[in-house]
């Protein structure tokens, strides 16, 4: 199989990888053990829409001490959320749903790094085979001796050059190169 056709492919097998990898990880995961300080950094506070772990009003408050009680009862990470979200609504987490619109979230940015990856897959291989940009065009000096802006050969290079590029803009303009000389 050509490295044309393996990119591809590999990129494919990658992409499907996270996405199974991102639907059947929150199922896999063993139930952990709850603490305040762990969702307090996953849930908003109901009334003022700021993590829980920084907000500071009586609302925060009560729901601290709503999961608090939910902990005491010996209830996991995943139960207490269940919890809120029946007590105060879906906006009390702070992650986007696993389903519907919320979907998204998750979905767009993985489909933007696969077609980035695509992207290059396809286009480094084409940049390979131009090769290195040719060299600039233009005339190139070679001399033995030492230029001075005085000598003769220097002043000679000067002439030539100020009379190419006055016959270049001639031509591009419609005029003439000795309308440009003589009126100096």
């Amino acid at each position: 199989m050509s490295l044309r056709r393996a990119l591809p492919a590999a990129a494919g097998a990658v992409l499907a990888a996270l996405v199974l990898g991102t639907t059947a990880a929150p199922a896999a995961a063993p139930a952990a053990r709850a603490s305040l300080p762990d969702i307090e950094r996953q849930v908003m506070c109901a009334a003022c829409g700021v993590p829980l772990n920084i907000a500071e009003s009586p609302q925060a408050d009560r729901e601290r001490a709503f999961i608090q009680s939910l902990i005491a009862q010996g209830q996991d990470t995943a139960q207490i959320k269940r919890a809120l979200v029946g007590q105060y609504g879906s906006r009390v987490l702070a992650t986007p749903s696993h389903s519907g619109f919320g979907l998204t979230a998750y979905l767009v940015p993985i489909a933007v790094a696969a077609a980035l990856a695509a992207l290059l897959a396809v286009l480094l291989p084409r940049w390979r085979r131009r090769g290195p940009a040719p060299a600039a065009a233009g005339p190139v000096y070679m001399c033995s001796g030492a230029l001075t802006p005085s000598s003769p050969s220097a002043r000679a290079i000067m002439l030539r050059a100020v009379t190419a590029s006055a016959s270049r803009k001639d031509s591009s303009s419609g005029g003439s190169a000795s309308t440009i000389r003589q009126s100096r």
